[in-house]
């Protein structure tokens, strides 16, 4: 299949949709749960779906297994964020149990752990494919070295915070790296963004702190989710004001304001080219837009329940 679309949420099923025309093409349930989270594999041969508190593995060419090839044990809470290195060999996870855990897929337990000290909500994979980038209910940012299990860099962006403690800090909700590891972004829950390039900083010998802080969305609305774009010029936000926001990455600037949704919006993803994108939202539908008009132009709907998230992968393989 040269598209992969797939969508999740609180009706404990996975659907695969056929992209261009909307119609759902499979089914599976995911047992036990709501589903948080989902990432496709490289070669588009495997989807992964975080519950609570499980990972599970599924085939995604072979329709007649509906089960899981692979369930993770050991996480003890929601599984919140997830995602494959570059050969697929390995997943990654983060957890609302305080944990970040690598994963070797040819063994159902993890192996290695790392302690955030936090419920962790959203966890990135820097391209350079030994760095786990973390962002924790402490209002907190780390970077997991994977090869020495050590955090390397803690950072707390928002400037209120001025103790250890970490009461009255606003949770990090999504962290993202761009593919040429110029741009690490994160935003708090309370929609503001926070942007810097950490390979400069460690270069000039400064510390790890942002450079540039913005609000995505009005306040009082909550942020979901950030992703930077494939081709790195884009950035997607997505909140509890039913709408997803574009800015561009090279200035800060809103360029687009996706409204069609009539509930919270909980996730979003790029197709490879970055021109497209798709949207999961509590009002039980996704959406695909196009980017270069700014308007959606197919409607998935068939969950029972809020979609809360979303994975696509049109990439040539």
């Amino acid at each position: 299949m040269s598209v992969i679309l797939a969508t999740a949420g609180h009706d404990d099923k996975i659907r695969f949709w056929e992209a261009p025309s909307g119609i759902c093409s499979r089914v599976l349930r995911y047992a036990d749960s709501q589903v948080n989270c989902l990432e496709i594999t490289p070669d588009k041969q495997y989807l992964a779906a975080g519950g609570n508190p499980h990972i599970r593995l599924f085939e995604i060419n072979n329709s007649s297994n509906q089960n899981p090839i692979l369930t993770l044990e050991g996480h003890t809470g929601n599984v919140t964020s997830l995602g494959f290195q570059r050969n697929g060999r390995y997943l990654y996870s983060g957890s609302e149990d305080g944990t970040v855990k690598l994963w070797d897929l040819r063994s159902p337990t993890f192996s290695r752990s790392f302690d955030s000290k936090g419920a962790v909500n959203s966890v990135s994979l820097h391209p350079n494919q030994t760095e786990i980038i973390s962002g924790d209910q402490n209002g907190s940012i780390k970077t997991w070295d994977l090869g020495s299990t050590k955090c390397i860099s803690d950072v707390i962006p928002d400037a209120r915070a001025t103790s250890t403690s970490a009461q009255g800090r606003v949770p990090i909700q999504s962290v993202d790296v761009s593919n040429d590891g110029r741009i690490l972004i994160a935003a708090n829950n309370h929609a503001e963004v926070f942007a810097w390039n950490p390979s400069e900083a460690a270069k000039n010998g400064e510390s790890a702190q942002p450079t540039y802080k913005f609000r995505a969305h009005a306040l009082g609305a909550y942020l979901l989710h950030a992703r930077i774009s494939p081709d790195c010029q884009h950035l997607v936000t997505t909140s509890s004001d039913k709408t997803a926001r574009l800015w561009d990455t090279n200035t800060w600037q809103q360029t687009q304001t996706l409204s069609q949704h009539t509930k919270w919006v909980w996730d979003a993803v790029f197709s490879a080219d970055s021109s497209y994108l798709v949207t999961a939202s509590s009002d039980r539908t996704a959406r695909l837009w196009n980017l270069r008009v700014g308007a959606p132009v197919r409607q998935y709907v068939d969950h029972d329940y809020a979609v809360t998230c979303v994975a696509l992968n049109d990439s040539a393989c």
